[in-house]
């Protein structure tokens, strides 16, 4: 009930401090005066125990009842499902540290990176160092570069085949996991791109745990059910295929739909805002951040604003942090970017593809 209380009630008027210490004070003392604390509450906890059932129980059913073709590709993409929640709901925190002040238990979590193929560790690299310290900055932040096939700014160079990214968009972006777990991380570890990376001096065990991960999840999606379901390899491929749709597309865009939309900004410096506040509300948009049941299904990513603001508190306490957000924004003048669905979100991200593939 605390939660649920009046913003209105907890913020005080507006004084001669600037916009991002009045907005850092209100959000630190929403937690004070809650007595709440800002990592895993029991809902948290719950979505965790029900990720992690769904995953395994999809498995243990699959081995368990001896389905016929399509009830295996059900089962499987379950599975699938699962998985695209926990990376959202509970890797994404873990990398934040989000869901527990012992470091132990949230690098325990991040280990779902690696149970989906892809590795923890360089997805903590790209996603801190490569995305939050340089939203939207042209040529830093990894997560506008489109590798040529994609225009995400209006600084990147134009060709003729961005004129039709708006439409081959979500088919490619329905391929990111599969990029992820078989290009992208090996790449990142031995062929990187960004001067970061490339001064990092990676620890052997990362080395490790990247094969040794890869492999385990190679294991256990194609070959155990190959060779002891005794499944046909192209069944199991298939199968497999469909999965990596459904995660690669629901990850990318619950993402781009927040950085990459007509009205975000794409600044060129570092040093173009005087406060980094003024560069997340610039570069980040919300959606649907009146709608509890998106929130629950994307851990909390369409209140995209608070996470860059506070990425160390648990996804879950997101929603009455947002009010805070919108209101001291409003008082202040300041603007605070949102769509009331996320179709709309997805539609306007699609709009800005279009837009910079026809225009120079």
């Amino acid at each position: 009930m605390q939660m649920e209380t009046s913003v209105s009630s907890r913020i005080e008027p507006a004084s001669a401090s600037s916009f991002p210490k009045v907005l850092r004070r209100r959000l630190d003392r929403f937690f004070a005066d809650a007595a709440l604390s800002p990592k895993a509450d029991p809902m948290m906890w719950g979505k965790i125990a029900i990720g992690m059932a769904v995953l395994a129980g999809s498995w243990v059913a699959l081995y368990t009842f001896d389905p016929t073709s399509w009830k295996f590709i059900g089962l499987y993409v379950l599975g699938g499902l699962a998985q695209t929640f926990l990376l959202l709901n509970i890797a994404h925190d873990s990398n934040h540290n989000a869901i527990s002040s012992r470091p132990v238990v949230n690098k325990t979590l991040n280990y779902v990176f690696d149970l989906c193929g892809i590795s923890s560790y360089m997805w903590r690299i790209l996603h801190h160092r490569g995305h939050h310290s340089c939203i939207n900055l042209h040529g830093e932040d990894d997560a506008i570069e489109g590798r040529g096939l994609f225009r995400f700014t209006p600084h990147d160079a134009r060709t003729p085949l961005h004129r039709f990214q708006h439409i081959y968009a979500l088919f490619l972006y329905a391929l990111f996991s599969l990029e992820y777990v078989f290009v992208r991380d090996f790449q990142s570890f031995f062929s990187p791109g960004h001067d970061y990376l490339t001064r990092t001096k990676h620890p052997l065990r990362e080395y490790v745990i990247l094969f040794a991960g890869k492999a385990f999840y190679l294991m256990y999606m194609l070959v155990l059910p190959i060779m002891v379901m005794k499944e046909s390899l192209l069944l199991v491929l298939a199968a497999f295929f469909v999965v990596h749709l459904i995660v690669g597309l629901s990850v990318v865009l619950v993402f781009q739909t927040t950085h990459v939309i007509e009205d975000t900004y794409f600044p060129l410096h570092r040093s173009e805002f005087e406060n980094g506040v003024y560069h997340v509300f610039a570069t980040t948009a919300d959606y649907a951040t009146e709608n509890p049941l998106v929130g629950w299904l994307v851990g909390g990513l369409n209140h995209h604003v608070v996470h860059h603001l506070c990425p160390y508190v648990c996804h879950t306490h997101y929603a009455p942090l947002t009010r805070i957000v919108k209101e001291t924004a409003e008082e202040f003048g300041v603007p605070y970017r949102q769509h009331s669905t996320m179709t709309k979100a997805i539609w306007h991200h699609l709009l800005l593809l279009k837009q910079l593939g026809n225009e120079n």
